[in-house]
């Protein structure tokens, strides 16, 4: 399910009457006008959280998603890396190559790679869920980036052959292409309170314990 977006409605204002206009010595403002100062660049390394809903911090008030408990964490360590949130409800992992080159243009040291969810629920074949990852991977990979691979599994009524063979897609490929493994994201937090009614996506209580499952993971692959 994707987020909607908020849209602005903009009020002008329009004066009519016979008062007739300034002389010009007096139409502007004696008052100074202060400039914004520029945000300066940031040359941190960048860390990409790239993924689906789980990501995204769906259901969660803005600014409780785990990307962005991650970055305090990190802020807390004394660990200078910029978290960028590159999550979207709603996508597979055929989404995610439609937007990797996105991905890799921003250079990340890291990118957390969080997708398969999706795909199992809408029961899309295994292989297909299989090369996608596979294709992300490689592609990450050959560009000089880091990868976290996150972990899923599948509600049991998906059948334990199905969630089995699902299971076994992050826990071959890691080993495949030597990436580091997270073995389930939502590790502590699925099937506990800090679920949302759905079931499936993390309270902001929630988001703020999978970041500290992230954290753990993805430590060894951050730079002193």
């Amino acid at each position: 399910m994707r987020t909607l977006g908020l849209s602005a409605c903009f009020l002008v204002l329009f004066g009519c009457g016979g008062t007739p206009s300034p002389p010009p010595e007096t139409a502007h403002s004696s008052v100074p006008r202060t400039a914004i100062p520029a945000q300066p660049p940031d040359h941190r390394p960048v860390i990409v959280a790239f993924g689906d809903s789980l990501t995204a911090g769906f259901g969660a008030d803005p600014g409780k998603s785990y990307p962005d408990f991650l970055q305090q964490e990190l802020d807390r360590r004394g660990l200078r890396y910029h978290v960028v949130n590159a999550g979207i409800s709603g996508e597979t992992t055929t989404d995610a190559l439609a937007r990797l080159d996105s991905v890799i243009a921003l250079h990340p040291a890291v990118v957390i790679l969080e997708f398969g969810g999706n795909d199992g629920l809408r029961g899309l074949p295994i292989s297909t869920t299989r090369t996608n990852l596979e294709q992300l991977i490689t592609a990450l990979r050959q560009s000089g980036t880091e990868v976290l691979l996150a972990g899923m599994t599948l509600p049991p009524n998906y059948g334990p052959e199905y969630i089995g063979a699902f299971q076994r897609i992050y826990i071959e490929l890691a080993a495949q292409y030597k990436v580091a493994l997270m073995p389930f994201l939502l590790e502590g937090v699925a099937g506990t309170n800090r679920m949302q009614r759905d079931g499936l996506h993390a309270t902001a209580d929630g988001n703020r314990i999978v970041a500290a499952t992230v954290m753990r993971y993805l430590r060894p692959l951050l730079r002193k």
